[in-house]
């Protein structure tokens, strides 16, 4: 249920403070929150059948001596190092007779509109449930409700009115959210702003209430919400997606190819100063869901600036001086970076795109540069 990275970096962390009081408890949410769920065999079953301690050593002195890991410890190392193996997406469908018979396709229909919201409204459901909005909005517990006038946080109703100016969409309505496209993707970004993963918890037995959780991490919170809103976009037909880095993270964007995403998650990723700010700035504005001519001409402008810092310098060591100085005409002969007369206005903005993927990839180019430059 997670990205495969994510639970590896959790794992490892977990491993690295497992003297911790209450680490089998920690440990069973985590194997919890990232696998499946829904079946009595699995991840979780199996840890909690591993013994906590050696069987020879009911007290677990012998840990304590020989700093060995513990059986469960031991559980949740080896998931960890063998996470490759570990599916990121469901395998594939096998077909029944009738399907079989009829020679249909195993693949499933892309979700329209209505699946798609259906399908989120579920993991909310799912996510509040595990405690992703606790930090934020706290439990909905019999003791102390989600209200404005009881709770000591702020509560989800507030937030939508404050944010969105709507009343009377939490518990979310799927019907509502389908028939205002607008405000299902003004939820879809609010509520990334607000998860954040629970890695303690403990059980309130009054009246059946259920986990409280604790301890939250905003930023592994964030991952899993984008990674599963974005499994759901991918298999819809809305051409979106959460930006996963960048100026615009948590910001629905268009969808580009594989290799285009990974060239701007690799830009987006650099930190060297004022240069890296410009490009990301100029990433959140080409890909801004509706952006509009003047958006993307300032976005390749932006990046123009940069290659031209690095014209006479970097990219002297990367291409040819002519090539350079074809980078630049692009810029200056069309309607980009000048008010000149003499410039090409009347192009499709199809050459925007063209000409802001040539100079990213341009960018990432120098990076590699600038990176073999740097002494050891």
């Amino acid at each position: 249920m997670w990205p495969r990275d994510l639970f590896k970096a959790e794992a490892a962390k977990l491993l690295n403070m497992r003297d911790i009081q209450g680490w089998d408890d920690d440990c069973a949410l985590l194997i919890e929150d990232a696998f499946v769920r829904g079946y009595r065999s699995g991840p979780l079953s199996e840890f909690r059948g591993v013994p906590a301690v050696f069987n020879s050593d009911p007290w677990g002195t012998k840990k304590a001596v020989t700093g060995r890991l513990t059986p469960r410890q031991e559980h949740l190392r080896l998931l960890m190092v063998n996470a490759e193996q570990l599916r990121e997406d469901p395998p594939p469908r096998r077909l029944y007779w009738s399907a079989r018979k009829a020679g249909r396709s195993p693949e499933a229909a892309p979700l329209d509109t209505p699946a798609l919201v259906r399908g989120f409204v579920s993991l909310i459901d799912e996510l509040d449930t595990a405690g992703y909005f606790e930090n934020r909005f706290g439990k909905d517990c019999v003791d102390d409700p989600r209200d404005d006038t009881v709770h000591t946080l702020i509560s989800v109703h507030t937030l939508i009115y404050r944010e969105l100016g709507v009343e009377g969409i939490w518990p979310l309505d799927a019907d509502l959210l389908a028939d205002s496209i607008d405000l299902f993707y003004d939820i879809v970004e609010l509520l990334h702003d607000q998860v954040a993963k629970p890695n303690t918890r403990f059980y309130h037995d009054f009246s059946e209430c259920g986990w409280h959780h604790d301890k939250f991490d905003i930023g592994a919170g964030g991952v899993v919400y984008r990674w599963r809103v974005n499994k759901l976009f991918e298999g819809s037909t809305l051409e979106l997606r959460l930006a996963e880095d960048g100026e615009d993270i948590g910001r629905l964007v268009t969808v580009t190819d594989e290799a285009r995403t990974a060239l701007a998650q690799s830009v987006a990723a650099r930190s060297d100063g004022e240069s890296a700010d410009q490009v990301r700035h100029a990433l959140a504005l080409f890909r801004e869901r509706g952006s509009d001519r003047n958006q993307k001409r300032s976005a390749v402008a932006a990046l123009a600036l940069v290659l031209e810092e690095r014209r006479y310098g970097v990219l002297a060591d990367a291409l040819a001086k002519s090539d350079r100085g074809a980078l630049f005409d692009l810029a200056n002969n069309f309607h980009v970076r000048h008010q000149d007369a003499r410039q090409k206005r009347d192009y499709d903005d199809f050459y925007l795109d063209w000409i802001f993927w040539v100079y990213l990839s341009t960018i990432e180019l120098t990076n590699q540069v600038l990176d073999a430059q740097r002494p050891g």
